[in-house]
């Protein structure tokens, strides 16, 4: 049977993939909703529900970016780290002044970084927000002659632009990646990456409430605990050695990466939860929704750290150009 799967192309592999995704994501469906009408409280029941709902959001998602093509889920990208940075900017403090730095960030920076993205100029994509943005918002900020708070307005900006923008971007760069003796495996490595990230993220949240809680930040997350986020990891290494086939890593280096991946995604997920507490909310756009869809960030988060981890790691160690 797999000898067989390897013998397809990889568009007909990754439509394959599909199918059995969608089917999986219909039998779940039709299954919460038969187990939540015998429920006598359906509280627990809308837990599965949201998750669910989150993973047909993806799937669809990571379905049309790869009807579309490259250009098309860089594009789609974009529209993500657009509403997700404009969650970011919108809960936290901004003055006039910063006006001139939010213009330069999303109709400059941000369509720039995608367009380094679809050019596959990856060595100028991968310093051009953290090194050249870095210096230039803080002159765009000081031109308008505003002392007031400079380097706490100046670094809000700076790291919204790092998390939506440039961490996000490493997914459709993905796509445009090209392995050394592997072609048309960027949709894998996608599919790769969100799930071991999501994998990671789940396991971690319900092993949370599972486990006899120690918290080690108590301020922040009273649920995190290093027990979790370990069972997040080996989850995620689980998953990841199980999607070994879709990747050109062997065994053992799926599993690592996977480990490594979802590590990364569970704790980002817990920087931007320390945001939210500074912020002074609990979900972005919880209080004012930008996007129609309440919580975007909070489900790209776990994404917007895990897939710089996993690009440079798969780049630095298949030599992709």
């Amino acid at each position: 049977m797999i000898d067989r799967l390897r013998t397809l192309g990889p568009d007909q592999q990754v439509a394959l993939l599909f199918v059995v995704l969608f089917a999986l994501l219909l039998v779940g469906t039709a299954t919460i909703v038969v187990w939540s009408l015998r429920q006598a409280s359906g509280r627990r029941a809308g837990d599965y529900v949201q998750e669910l709902g989150a993973l047909w959001t993806g799937t669809t998602l990571f379905w049309l970016a790869w009807v579309s093509g490259t250009l098309g889920a860089t594009l789609l990208f974009a529209v993500l780290s657009f509403f997700a940075l404009r969650e970011f900017v919108t809960l936290v403090h901004t003055r006039r002044a910063d006006h001139r730095g939010l213009i330069l960030a999303f109709f400059v920076v941000l369509p720039l970084q995608y367009l380094i993205v679809g050019a596959r100029r990856f060595d100028l994509f991968t310093v051009f927000v953290p090194v050249y943005v870095f210096f230039a918002i803080p002159v765009a900020a000081a031109l308008a002659g505003d002392p007031g708070r400079f380097l706490e307005r100046n670094a809000k900006l700076q790291w919204g632009l790092m998390v939506c923008v440039y961490g996000l971007s490493h997914a459709p760069a993905l796509l445009a990646l090209t392995l050394q003796g592997r072609e048309g495996v960027g949709a894998f490595l996608v599919f790769f990456l969100v799930v071991v990230a999501g994998a990671a993220q789940i396991v971690q949240e319900h092993g949370s409430h599972g486990l006899r809680r120690r918290p080690v930040v108590r301020r922040i997350d009273r649920s995190f605990s290093w027990r979790a986020w370990a069972m997040g990891v080996v989850a995620a290494a689980l998953v990841g050695a199980l999607l070994t086939w879709s990747t050109p890593l062997r065994l053992a280096e799926a599993a690592g990466l996977g480990a490594l991946t979802g590590g990364a995604g569970t704790l980002g997920a817990l920087v931007m939860e320390a945001i939210k507490r500074d912020a002074g909310v609990r979900h972005w756009g919880a209080q004012r929704s930008v996007t129609g869809a309440v919580g975007l960030l909070d489900r790209l988060a776990p994404l917007c750290f895990a897939a710089p981890v996993f690009f440079h790691s798969v780049r630095w160690y298949l030599g992709g150009a």
